[in-house]
């Protein structure tokens, strides 16, 4: 019988693949010009070739995250969505940096409260999946260097 932590890591799992899903069919169909907003200016390549890119690798992960339910791959699933987060995190920056309006965010202070959210996005997809516990118990095996 599952636990209610079990559960609640369950749930959070599988709202944190519906999300990534639904980001990623975003920057693909409808929202694709507000994510283009998004790419920073310093970026080297065309912004919609990044919001496509970036859309398939969410739907990637949020597909991943669904059908990792409870196997080995459910660790390296969350890993890889937390890196993801890191790595859109200098996007968001750029928004407000640029203070470039997009997704309703039209002011300064809208855009720097986006940016405490990140954080929470790399512990959602930590948390549930175990991936930071595997991620301790390998280091620990590893023994000090």
């Amino acid at each position: 019988m599952p636990t209610v932590r079990s559960a609640a890591r369950a749930l959070a799992q599988g709202g944190l693949g519906l999300v990534l899903l639904t980001a990623g069919t975003g920057h693909l169909t409808t929202l694709r010009r507000e994510f283009q907003a998004q790419v920073p200016p310093w970026v080297p390549l065309d912004p919609d070739l990044v919001v496509v890119a970036s859309g398939v690798v969410e739907l990637a992960l949020g597909g991943a995250l669904l059908l990792a339910w409870r196997g080995p791959a459910r660790p390296l699933a969350g890993a890889a969505a937390a890196v993801f987060f890191v790595a859109v995190l200098p996007g968001n920056v750029s928004q407000l940096v640029t203070r470039t309006d997009a997704f309703g965010l039209d002011s300064d202070t809208a855009r720097a409260v986006r940016l405490l959210f990140q954080p929470v996005l790399v512990a959602w997809a930590l948390w549930p999946t175990g991936a930071w516990r595997a991620a301790r118990s390998w280091w620990a095996r590893r023994g000090p260097a």
